[in-house]
């Protein structure tokens, strides 16, 4: 049911996990801890799987806050719970408040988990590739520090992500970093699709959070590849399913 960093495991006062599609009450393709009110699942199995999260974080079940994810690179500071029809638009959160469960929602895109255990500052990104591309990752960072973290105490850790085994692009998508000035040549080999080409989200997360002075690491897992443990939005499409479950990461601090 659940994933979690080494890295994260050994800082004092953290609790965090990478939640699979394992030990929920929802059926069929939503089998079984699909978390998003966004799928058509019913919304009391997904009520009850992410209270089964904040539960295993060690939070009351009101405390764990999520965000209306739009690929952005907005962050917001959590200084209290609200409840998932007051969810800002964002992609990442952070906060020096004990006892919130900071939550993102992925089915492919990067679940980033950051903590500063000497500040007692953490953060959660979701980071797809215009999440990534357009900086949510060094959004966190900053925001982390203007609560009181430095760099160099900050770790972050990537969880289950699509890779770039599974994760193809279009020549629309090169042309979009190459203008930007990435390294294509690390970030994208070439595809059996005339034209097309396999982009390294997870390498490019890693970069771009060692970029902005932080240590972060990799956990290897990729979502499209292990039907058994997560869900996956380009398995749903490529399979031609009707619709996909979500995952939640999680992070809090404990109190007081």
């Amino acid at each position: 049911m659940i994933v979690r960093s080494p890295v994260l495991s050994a800082l004092p006062g953290i609790r965090h996990g990478w939640f699979t599609r394992e030990g929920g009450v929802s059926g069929g393709l939503y089998a079984s801890l699909n978390t998003g009110y966004g799928s058509k699942d019913d919304r009391a199995n997904v009520t009850e799987n992410r209270g089964r999260i904040a539960d295993a974080v060690g939070v009351p079940r009101h405390k764990l806050v999520t965000l209306y994810q739009v690929h952005s690179p907005d962050v917001v500071v959590a200084e209290e719970p609200w409840a998932v029809e007051n969810n800002p638009e964002a992609d990442a959160l952070v906060t020096r408040v004990p006892g919130i469960a900071l939550g993102t929602s992925h089915a492919d895109c990067g679940p980033v988990l950051f903590a500063d255990a000497e500040a007692r500052v953490i953060g959660a990104a979701h980071a797809g590739w215009k999440g990534a591309f357009t900086g949510v990752l060094e959004a966190t960072i900053d925001a982390m520090v203007a609560l009181g973290s430095r760099r160099g105490d900050i770790m972050a850790s990537l969880g289950p992500t699509i890779s770039a085994a599974a994760y193809e692009v279009g020549p629309e998508f090169v042309t979009r970093f190459r203008e930007a000035g990435e390294d294509i040549d690390r970030w994208f080999a070439p595809s059996k699709r005339t034209g097309h080409a396999m982009f390294d989200l997870p390498g490019y997360i890693i970069f771009r959070l060692e970029r902005a002075g932080i240590r972060a690491n990799n956990l290897g897992l990729c979502t499209y590849g292990d039907e058994t443990r997560f869900f996956s939005y380009r398995r749903m499409t490529l399979n031609g399913e009707a619709d996909y479950g979500r995952h939640l990461a999680a992070i809090a601090l404990e109190g007081p």
